[in-house]
């Protein structure tokens, strides 16, 4: 039994049950929604309410009544043959843990302000980093932003999102004493570690470029390095591996660099292919060396030279920092460095460059005076 153009009806337990419209499924199919009651009154009532009220979703958000887990789902699989397996891996694993458990039942065009601002202090209760949240959140907006182009969402909501402010740090290199003290420990010595710090020293390659380095890779007729390929651990969204070892091409074009070598560098690589077996300079069983090895190496150098605060990582900002202070050119340095841009080299390193400033305006009093 039917109330003709309401869309309400008896069921055969007694109940009357109203139906109104959500929006449409993924396959253009009309996604309902359903309320029960004993009072045909109390149905009609409550059934013109939200009629009226997912119109106006429909109207203002659009017809995308698809739950966030099954949308980010197929957009997840969508982008995985034209992103790296190691972005691919970190994506999902960021849906599955960090979206999907909150707000992976909501419907897209149910999704607002508020739920969002309330997912973004939910991360900040399970003790994220302003950065990490930030990092999340480009997943998220990347994901919602599909929906928008294929007409399922009129906006993105995450657009309305306030996220925390990122305090950026300074990026610290290490002083000329420093530097002296590590290069004093390293010098004359063979070892995978000590080649490894040679190479962010002289270099300025991240641990994953120096991990995945191939004796191919090296010119020594024109004393050039390639730069093509990284080798790191990935995240896994599994329960019975967290993670996995990926060799893969460099993430951007900019990656992909031509570096020349110091002499020391070049003679160092040398001595240490007369000693080579394998495909790999730092090679371990026959495969490129892991980095948690290569940092274990580090950590152990790194006390025998008296440093123990300073990280891996430190070694590239330590060669860049020395590039500038050599006065070379920003554009020669980015493409050393393999960033996107000279913008992004000047941003990273304006503390080195404002030492050169202060050198500058120094000068200029000196021929003044």
């Amino acid at each position: 039994m039917s109330r003709r153009g309401e869309n309400i009806y008896k069921r055969k337990d007694g109940r009357w049950e109203g139906r109104f419209i959500k929006g449409r499924k993924d396959n253009g199919q009309i996604k309902y929604g359903y309320i029960y009651n004993r009072s045909y009154a109390e149905v009609r009532n409550r059934l013109y309410a939200l009629k009226v009220k997912y119109q106006t979703i429909r109207e203002l958000k659009g017809e995308g009544a698809i739950p966030v887990t099954i949308w980010g789902e197929q957009w997840i699989h969508s982008i995985q043959d034209t992103v790296k397996p190691s972005t691919y891996a970190s994506y999902k694993y960021k849906l599955l843990t960090y979206v999907y458990p909150s707000i992976g039942q909501c419907l897209l065009n149910e999704l607002d302000k508020e739920q969002l601002q309330m997912l973004i202090m939910t991360w900040k209760k399970r003790g994220l980093s302003s950065s990490s949240i930030q990092v999340i959140y480009r997943v998220l907006y990347q994901c919602l932003n599909e929906a928008v182009r294929q007409g399922k969402l009129k906006t993105n909501p995450c657009l309305q999102i306030q996220l925390p402010k990122v305090k950026k740090n300074k990026v610290s290199s290490l002083s000329v004493r420093q530097q002296k003290q590590l290069e004093s420990v390293i010098n004359g010595k063979k070892g995978k570690g000590e080649l490894a710090v040679l190479l962010g020293l002289s270099a300025g390659l991240r641990i994953g470029e120096i991990a995945a380095l191939r004796w191919e890779d090296v010119d020594f007729d024109r004393g050039i390095l390639k730069i093509s390929h990284t080798y790191q651990r990935i995240l896994l969204p599994l329960k019975n591996k967290n993670t996995q070892l990926c060799y893969t091409d460099s993430k951007s074009d900019a990656s992909i660099r031509l570096i020349p070598m110091t002499q020391q560098l070049r003679a160092s690589l040398l001595a240490y292919r007369k000693k080579s077996q394998g495909n790999y300079i730092l090679e371990a069983k026959g495969k490129p060396c892991e980095p948690r090895l290569l940092t274990y190496y580090f950590h152990k150098l790194r006390s025998k030279a008296c440093l123990d605060d300073i990280h891996f990582h430190q070694l590239r900002h330590t060669f860049a920092t020395r590039c500038i202070e050599s006065n070379g050119d920003i554009a020669s340095i980015s493409a050393l460095l393999g960033h996107a841009s000279t913008q992004m080299t000047l941003d990273t390193y304006a503390d080195a460059k404002l030492e050169q400033r202060f050198q500058v305006i120094s000068m200029l009093e000196e021929k003044s005076a």
